[in-house]
């Protein structure tokens, strides 16, 4: 089932998370592990990212050095397939530009309307580690506006191959990133919320945003949203803190704010034990205003880690 079928179904706000493809080498169970617990709080979709490939260079005998490709987080379709298979719950599997060329990403569509994929999350990706700004692969797609109309070309049986004969059209519901603070690279909130309505304008379905520490942020945007004609379902992405670094570390990684108030409370914690209960704390009070508020879906980021998740989503589900 779609995203927004499934909020058009609810009676109420609806509970999902986001997982981490496992490091390579590490098997399934560590997924299993980490969702197991989650399930009695009934999520009807989860998402799973796609991590890019990644490159090192390695010194030859001859003194040059050469690229190496390294794929840290292979996976995301079979992890899908297996979650739908285990759970019975719909995968949203994550579409990047970066790492894929045109028909790279339209093989992996391929693979994912295979093995009854109905959803995905279409965003551009990060920027590899080494590179001071994203660069595209050669014929891939710069935007993630351009991999939004990609999809929904073959949703309209549009294929890169256009000698190809009786196809059939996917029938992908898609999500799109949006930004309470803004993206870090727009210049302003204004020319950022152009772009969001640029990618609703093309066919996106609902909006995931980033994660916020400040309800009053989201609710703003919301409201931002709604002014230029953005009416799909916005939700809100949350990601309890559970460790003393997580104030510094997440505030430079996702450009985001965190409120004195948390900065604070976090501070007085002597150790990670104590700054998890903090997060615990601030994340119920945050998801219960957002509750509150009529928010379809409160969507954690769990970071491979289930236990602070587990302890808020009690409280309200």
């Amino acid at each position: 089932m779609k995203v927004t079928e499934h909020i058009k179904n609810a009676k109420g706000t609806l509970f999902s998370l986001e997982v981490l493809p496992p490091l390579k080498g590490s098997n399934i169970e560590t997924i299993f592990e980490h969702i197991d617990p989650l399930m009695e709080f009934k999520p009807p979709f989860i998402d799973v990212t796609y991590h890019r490939e990644e490159y090192v260079y390695k010194k030859r005998e001859n003194g040059l050095l050469e690229r190496s490709t390294t794929k840290k987080r292979p996976g995301t379709v079979g992890i899908c397939a297996a979650i739908r298979h285990r759970y019975g719950v719909d995968p949203v599997p994550h579409m990047i530009c970066g790492g894929f060329s045109k028909e790279e990403t339209e093989n992996a569509l391929i693979d994912l309307d295979f093995v009854g994929i109905d959803n995905v999350l279409v965003i551009r990706g990060d920027s590899i580690k080494n590179e001071p700004r994203f660069v595209p692969e050669p014929d891939g797609n710069e935007y993630a506006l351009d991999l939004l109309k990609q999809v929904h070309n073959m949703n309209n049986g549009i294929y890169l191959d256009e000698d190809l004969t009786n196809v059939s059209p996917t029938d992908f519901c898609t999500g799109v990133a949006g930004y309470p603070e803004k993206h870090f690279e727009a210049p302003n909130m204004k020319g950022d919320l152009k772009h969001l309505k640029e990618k609703v304008d093309a066919g996106a379905g609902y909006i995931v945003t980033q994660m916020f520490f400040d309800n009053q942020k989201y609710f703003s945007f919301v409201e931002n949203c709604r002014d230029i004609g953005i009416d799909i379902p916005i939700i809100p992405g949350l990601k309890p803190i559970t460790s003393l670094s997580q104030i510094s570390t997440l505030a430079r990684l996702f450009h985001i704010d965190i409120p004195e108030e948390l900065v604070h409370e976090v501070e007085k914690c002597k150790n990670n034990a104590e700054a998890r209960q903090v997060g615990v704390e601030w994340g119920i009070q945050q998801s219960k205003e957002l509750m509150e508020y009529g928010v379809p879906v409160l969507h954690y980021y769990s970071m491979g880690k289930s236990e602070s998740v587990f302890k808020i989503a009690k409280e309200l589900f």
